[in-house]
Order: C-alpha cells, then sequence, then structure tokens
C-alpha cells in the first residue's frame, strides 16, 4: 500500500471517530507509520487532506449504495433500507460531510465544495431514480429524499437508533406515491 492511501486510512477512521479538529497532523503520521515529511509531501496541508479524506469517503460512501441498490427491485426503498444497515455498523457517527462541514465549512471554501459535491452527486443519484419511479417533478423529488435521507442521518446520529431510516423510508414511499404521474 502507497503512502497516501495509508495517510488517507488513517485520517479517514480518525476523522470521522473524533472528528477533524480534534485529530492532529502527527497523529494522522503516527496511525499511519508514514513520516512527516512524507506526509507534507502528499498532502501539503490538513485543508488538503480532509478534502482528500472527504472525496475518498463520497466514492466509497455512493459505491456502496449504489451497489446495493442495483440490486433491488424497488430502487427508492432500497436507499433506505441501505441507510438501516449503515447505522447498524460499529463505528456509525453520523454523516461524515455534514461532521465535516460542521467543523470547517465556514472557514474552508475546499470543504465546503468537497461536502457540497458530495451531496449534489447524491441528490443527481437521487433524481434518476425517482425518474425511474415515474414522477412527474423528479428535481423536486430527489430533494424530499435528499431531506429525509440527511433527516434520518442526524437522527440515528443523535439517538442511536438505525429505526429512523424505516421511519424515513416510510414517508419516502408516501412522496414516491404522490409524485407518480397520473
Amino acid at each position: 500500500m502507497d503512502h497516501e492511501q495509508r495517510l488517507l486510512d488513517a485520517a479517514g477512521d480518525l476523522f470521522y471517530r473524533r472528528g477533524v479538529q480534534a485529530v492532529g497532523m502527527d497523529e494522522i503520521r503516527a496511525a499511519s507509520g508514514v513520516s512527516l515529511k512524507r506526509l507534507y509531501q502528499c498532502f501539503p496541508s490538513k485543508e488538503a487532506l480532509v478534502v482528500a479524506y472527504l472525496r475518498r469517503r463520497d466514492e466509497r460512501w455512493m459505491a456502496s449504495l449504489t451497489a446495493y441498490v442495483a440490486g433491488a427491485g424497488d430502487r427508492v426503498p432500497a436507499v433506505f433500507a441501505w441507510l438501516e444497515r449503515w447505522f447498524t455498523e460499529d463505528d456509525f457517527r453520523g454523516c461524515g460531510f455534514a461532521n465535516a462541514f460542521a467543523e470547517l465549512g465556514a472557514g474552508s471554501a475546499a470543504v465546503r465544495m468537497a461536502v457540497r459535491e458530495h451531496k449534489e452527486r447524491l441528490r443527481a443519484y437521487l433524481r434518476t431514480l425517482a425518474e425511474e419511479a415515474g414522477a412527474g417533478d423528479p428535481g423536486l423529488l430527489a430533494e424530499q429524499l435528499l431531506t429525509l435521507i440527511d433527516g434520518a442521518t442526524v437522527t440515528a446520529m443523535i439517538s442511536g437508533e438505525p429505526a429512523a431510516a424505516r421511519s424515513a423510508g416510510q414517508a419516502a414511499a408516501v412522496l414516491v406515491h404522490q409524485h407518480r404521474r397520473p
């Protein structure tokens, strides 16, 4: 495994588990086994490392979601089934993008952009699912589904209960039904 991957593995685990601001570069260096000099050669600033972590997280998160949903017959409900599965993982700490935005979004345009890119990518995916479901206004349905996903994620993070995904999925079913073209 190359240095960059080891750094991203360590940073990803530490940032998601403890928060970006709570983790120093020296701690990432120690956890990755990569020298501080090499760390800064790979990522010239902590902000650059955070952005790389978010982009990698986006790729992995979206790949997991889309692979799960692709195998389902009814794809919108599958999104919420996938969320429930994610919410039950031992290391679930909520949305890594929202968490990073809350910590750094006001002060870092690069972090803000990486978070927004993830949300836009998810919104576009949901729009595709809304189109497949026959929504008359797939953009509106996608926005509503995104709101349900974000709300369920925050609720599950705070409560520790994965049932928020089921509640959001039930609300999504109502919305899909209401949005179907006659």
